[in-house]
């Protein structure tokens, strides 16, 4: 039953607001601000499951995501992908091209982060 989570959010209020949800309900929460090093970070805090913002500084979630299904280490980690760009374009590439990825657009009910995370991680 995976409990770690990787937060990759550059907005300190919606990061805050994710790293309190989950924390409550007891996941262990790590965090990084930015689009470079993220791939790094990930391989350093081996989460269960990534939550990955797609407008970053330094470099996209896109990006990101891409590079993580390109690695066999890391191709099946869970990624919930969440963007202010809305349903259409964002959730084809997270969804489609990315594999095991879903999407959640900002804003968000904190139940939808919840229910997600955990069917993510098998929790």
């Amino acid at each position: 039953m995976g409990r770690r989570v990787l937060l990759i959010e550059d907005e300190p209020h919606i990061a805050e607001a994710i790293r309190y949800i989950l924390a409550r309900d007891g996941w262990a929460v790590a965090s990084h601000g930015e689009g470079d090093r993220a791939l790094e970070v990930i391989r350093r805090e081996a989460p269960d499951v990534v939550v990955l913002d797609l407008l970053l500084p330094g470099r996209s979630g896109y990006d990101i995501l891409e590079d993580l299904r390109a690695d066999p280490d890391l191709a099946s980690l869970p990624v919930l992908v969440i963007s202010a760009r809305g349903p259409g374009e964002a959730r084809v590439a997270a969804e489609g091209a990315a594999g095991h990825a879903r999407f959640i657009a900002k804003p968000f009910a904190n139940a939808d982060i919840l229910a997600a995370l955990r069917q993510m991680a098998g929790a």
